[in-house]
């Protein structure tokens, strides 16, 4: 029975998040079923971490087990005839049983997209927060920086969450005008500057808390907006109370941009 790795890539606007649900079509659901008709029968799939009704992913990572022996160019091509366009499968390895997509991942890198211009432009929409009015990116970037290391993360998490710890470590936390949007012919003088109107958030940790990427890019927003100062995110790590937080960033902006393994499992 052989054991496979996938790697997933998808638009997470019209889906109710990664993990399978009662009610709402789910990225894993369709990943299953469509594995049932290749396989046939019921296959389990696991995923590396669970991302929200409307987050997308570059490169989600997946791991199951077949019955049907294939090569990994032929299951490809298998699940995305089986499933929409909006998720495609882009790479699949063989891996041994022994393989969980989330126990042996070294860190996820997550990035959140800030469309920074008067107007929002309708082909950002699904893909990035539209943040108008001037923001002191200098400070924003400052303040990101601090995250960097081993933190109590808890004033970053979603109300009511229940996880044995809220400590995380932190590899990378940068703030950074990145040029990836899509013109739309909108006069230079609506956007704060033509080719940097697309902000970029990159995360790289070990675990994340569940909207912990997202407050963390509400506030970092407040500080951009010259509404709290920059170290006041240091205070917010030491006291740990979510409801001196920014707000939860809207999930459009959100993308899992890839899992590690180290090179055992690269």
């Amino acid at each position: 029975m052989p054991s496979f790795r996938i790697t997933v890539a998808y638009d997470g606007t019209d889906f109710v998040g990664w993990q399978r649900q009662a009610n709402g079509v789910s990225i894993q659901g369709l990943i299953e079923d469509a594995l049932e008709k290749i396989d046939g029968r019921a296959v389990a799939v696991a995923g590396a971490g669970r991302t929200d009704s409307g987050v997308h992913a570059l490169a989600q990572v997946a791991g199951f087990t077949l019955e049907r022996p294939m090569p990994a160019d032929v299951l490809v091509r298998a699940l995305n005839a089986h499933l929409p366009d909006a998720i495609r499968v882009t790479a699949a390895d063989e891996v041994p049983p022994s393989f969980h997509p989330r126990f042996a991942a070294r860190s996820k890198t997550y990035r959140y997209r800030m469309l920074n211009s008067d107007v929002a432009s309708p082909f950002e929409r699904r893909y990035a927060w539209h943040v108008p009015g001037p923001l002191d990116l200098e400070a924003m970037g400052a303040a990101a920086r601090i995250l960097d290391g081993q933190h109590d993360f808890a004033a970053f998490q979603a109300a009511g969450s229940d996880v044995v710890t809220t400590v995380r470590d932190v590899m990378t936390s940068r703030i950074a005008e990145c040029g990836l949007r899509i013109d739309w012919g909108l006069a230079p003088t609506a956007i704060r500057t033509p080719q940097s109107a697309m902000l970029c958030y990159e995360i790289t940790g070990t675990g994340f808390l569940r909207h912990m990427v997202r407050t963390i890019v509400g506030t970092l927003v407040e500080i951009g907006r010259g509404r709290r100062p920059a170290d006041s995110i240091a205070q917010l790590l030491v006291v740990g109370d979510r409801a001196l937080a920014g707000p939860t960033a809207p999930a459009a902006g959100l993308f899992l941009v890839g899992v590690d393994y180290g090179p055992v499992c690269s």
